[in-house]
């Protein structure tokens, strides 16, 4: 067996194992996307190197489960510190509906994803080489996205910062990390209390390894009013 077919047998499982029923066609995909990650990690540091042989559960499958705690009417998102596509390549492919900006500093890592965009036929993103504090990426996306997602990268306080000139009018974060994010959500709450609707925090649990969640991933979704 082939690394892309046991990819796919994997993401299978966990998702019947969670009662989601994406088509075969963004199963295939989404395999297809695990093993060009993997196969880019021998030469590029997309993600951490102990971490390869879970590339299904901890990366590819986590990112497509976010999707099922999104709002449906979104329709625009922006992916910022995207790396090797994390999240915004899974949610592409989950909800294609949704057009998207995947954007990070880092150009070998953008290269990846553009190689990886080109080679999955998605025709819903993009990948920028850019930083989102920028007044060249502030101009060219003011009040454009209805969602700004990020997985680990800033703390919350600083992904505010970057998302509000971004959203439209009503927007939403969403952020995936681990540890104590109340405590983020806290300190972030102090500066922009006026500017939140309302915030959920949603543990990443699933089934069948991580039904406690163990792994101890959380996603905090921030309504946004401007």
């Amino acid at each position: 067996m082939d690394l892309q077919e046991q990819y796919l047998r994997e993401l299978k499982m966990l998702f019947w194992e969670n009662s989601l029923n994406p088509d075969e066609y963004q199963l295939e995909r989404l395999a297809h996307f695990s093993n060009l990650i993997a196969q880019k990690n021998t030469k590029l540091n997309l993600i951490s190197r102990k971490d390869v042989v879970k590339i299904v559960e901890n990366h590819v499958f986590l990112s497509s489960l976010i999707a099922e705690f999104l709002p449906h009417k979104i329709s625009r998102f922006l992916d910022i510190g995207t790396g090797g596509g994390l999240p915004g390549i899974p949610l592409a492919i989950t909800r294609p509906v949704m057009r998207g900006v995947l954007v990070d500093s880092t150009t070998k890592k953008i290269d990846a994803v553009k190689d990886f965009i080109n080679k999955l036929k998605l025709n819903n993103v993009v990948a920028e080489n850019s930083r989102v504090e920028s007044e060249e990426f502030k101009a060219k996306y003011a009040d454009n996205f209805d969602l700004v997602v990020s997985r680990a990268t800033v703390p919350l306080i600083i992904l505010f910062r970057y998302s509000l000139p971004l959203l439209k009018e009503k927007g939403y974060i969403a952020a995936v990390k681990g540890g104590d994010l109340m405590d983020e959500f806290k300190t972030a709450e102090l500066k922009y209390k006026a500017h939140i609707k309302k915030s959920t925090l949603f543990e990443l649990s699933y089934k069948p390894t991580n039904t406690r969640n163990e792994k101890g991933k959380k996603l905090i979704l921030i309504e946004i009013n401007k």
